[in-house]
């Protein structure tokens, strides 16, 4: 007995000192996100205040629409939404089809193929900005959204990997039952494999919805006229040099980063699963 309760009283000690870490990495990751929600309610003057106040004395709620209104908040957040998207729609659809081709379909360099995805992945997306915008220009496509959705139906290494990996994992009987009844690579994919590697396609909607969102670079060298804006641009170009209301900017912000993290928590379960199933079929 006494060596049961020896077990059971270091795994409690282990237990609380486990979370116990946890609690202080929560506590020091959400507080910029807590000390962004004062700061939107507080008055400007009060931001920086000494010491800081946690809990604004005067709720100034007025910070959210007069933020809003001075970004031109609804326009470009159409904008923004149509971009994203438009390349998750491209993404998944591109990643699908060469990941299954990679992963099922049998051709000369098929390894090669892989290899040559997979090393891609250790190339700065820099390499190719000068010569991608002298494309562009040459193409007569600037001030328009096509440098920003175009590339995402080309695909993208790492989601293409992805969706590979789980493929590789699903055992080729559930291909053989559906070519019995007739079904071709396209029916297969969209028909049994899709559905079992939902985790791997919901967790490319996650990041990319999420990339495409907070985008900066790509919208900033593209689009000159100030109506087809993304959000992003419009937050930056809220903060100028020698004047910033901190209060409305950070309640701009905020509102700013919430359809990411409503996206988040709504598929967080698949999420974490996608992640977490890089080298297996996704099957329970």
């Amino acid at each position: 007995m006494s060596v049961i309760k020896s077990k059971k009283k270091k795994r409690f000690i282990g237990n609380l000192l486990r979370g116990s870490f946890l609690w202080i990495l929560s506590f020091a990751m959400l507080m910029p996100l807590l000390w962004m929600v004062t700061a939107a309610l507080k008055s400007n003057s009060s931001i920086m205040s000494i010491p800081p106040e946690w809990i604004p004395k005067e709720f100034h709620w007025e910070n959210f629409p007069e933020g809003l209104a001075a970004v031109s908040f609804f326009p470009r957040f159409l904008n923004t939404v149509f971009i994203s998207i438009m390349c998750v729609i491209g993404q998944v659809i591109s990643c699908s089809f060469v990941g299954y081709a990679l992963a099922r379909i049998r051709f000369p360099g098929r390894k090669i193929w892989f290899y040559l995805f997979v090393g891609s992945m250790m190339l700065p997306s820099m390499v190719g900005l000068i010569p991608v915008y002298r494309l562009w220009t040459a193409l007569k496509a600037l001030n328009t959204y096509w440098p920003l959705i175009v590339p995402a139906f080309l695909g993208s290494p790492f989601y293409t990997f992805l969706i590979r990996q789980f493929i590789m994992g699903i055992p080729r009987s559930f291909d053989d039952a559906a070519k019995i009844d007739g079904a071709g690579h396209v029916r297969i994919l969209f028909q049994v494999i899709m559905p079992i590697i939902k985790p791997a396609v919901i967790t490319i909607v996650i990041m990319q919805f999420q990339a495409s969102w907070n985008e900066y670079l790509s919208p900033l060298i593209y689009l000159i006229d100030g109506k087809k804006w993304t959000l992003s641009l419009a937050v930056a170009s809220y903060s100028t040099l020698y004047a910033v209301e901190w209060n409305k900017f950070m309640a701009t912000d905020l509102v700013y980063m919430l359809p990411t993290l409503i996206l988040f928590f709504v598929a967080q379960k698949y999420f974490m699963q996608g992640l977490g199933s890089l080298t297996t079929s996704g099957l329970k």
